[in-house]
């Protein structure tokens, strides 16, 4: 494991600011997936911001919809009465997925931003463009039965694995993502997450934007 800084923060203000500050940065939650791609010697930050304790943990009924905290944790979610009622899709695909004790502990923001990857990608003896750009696909060529069909390139064919995120996004789920400037903006989540084309190592579009800041 590579040595990295840490702070927490206190606020969303603080969590945008330290991000964009750093290059080689990562937001930790509960880290149910960082924390293993660190260990794994396959995620390489130089500095963590941990966002646990931003108050983003509510469920709650809004005009048209729902809206899901991203810190709320996924069996906070999958029990909530009006995702179970309104939204049983939601709650049933958070329990076909993960174990109990993952459940407990993931978020709805990680669990949304998880980086879509295979197990040649959790592997550092492999080549892989999602992890080293430019390095190739060995997934591509190999034992590749579990991985996508549809929306792959020749750069990458790894699969989204997050089975609540599919279930939102037959919803026409949104997200709201908060700009380093202070203000609010919604998303369509089919456009939020991208697919893979010539750049797999960018995962989402709020991951380009950030790109773009540091060029």
């Amino acid at each position: 494991m590579n040595p990295f800084q840490y702070s927490k923060a206190k606020t969303a203000d603080a969590a945008i600011s330290a991000y964009m500050e750093h290059k080689n940065t990562a937001y930790l939650a509960e880290g149910t997936n960082l924390i293993d791609r660190i260990r794994r010697d396959v995620t390489h930050p130089d500095y963590l911001i941990d966002v646990s304790e931003l108050p983003f943990s509510k469920i709650e009924k809004i005009e048209g919809g729902l809206r899901l905290g991203a810190m709320a944790s996924n069996s906070d979610t999958a029990d909530d009465e009006n995702v179970k009622n309104d939204y049983p899709i939601v709650s049933q695909a958070i329990l076909l997925g993960a174990t109990d004790q993952l459940r407990n502990k993931a978020t709805n923001g990680g669990n949304l931003m998880q980086r879509t990857r295979c197990s040649y990608y959790m592997s550092p003896h492999f080549a892989c463009n999602k992890r080293e750009p430019g390095s190739g696909c060995d997934a591509i060529n190999g034992h590749n039965r579990i991985l996508s069909i549809l929306g792959t390139s020749e750069k990458c064919i790894a699969s989204y694995p997050s089975d609540m995120c599919t279930a939102l996004a037959a919803l026409d789920a949104v997200v709201q993502i908060q700009t380093p400037n202070g203000s609010t903006r919604s998303l369509p989540l089919v456009d939020f997450r991208r697919l893979p084309g010539d750049s797999p190592e960018i995962d989402t579009n709020q991951d380009r934007c950030k790109v773009k800041l540091n060029k």
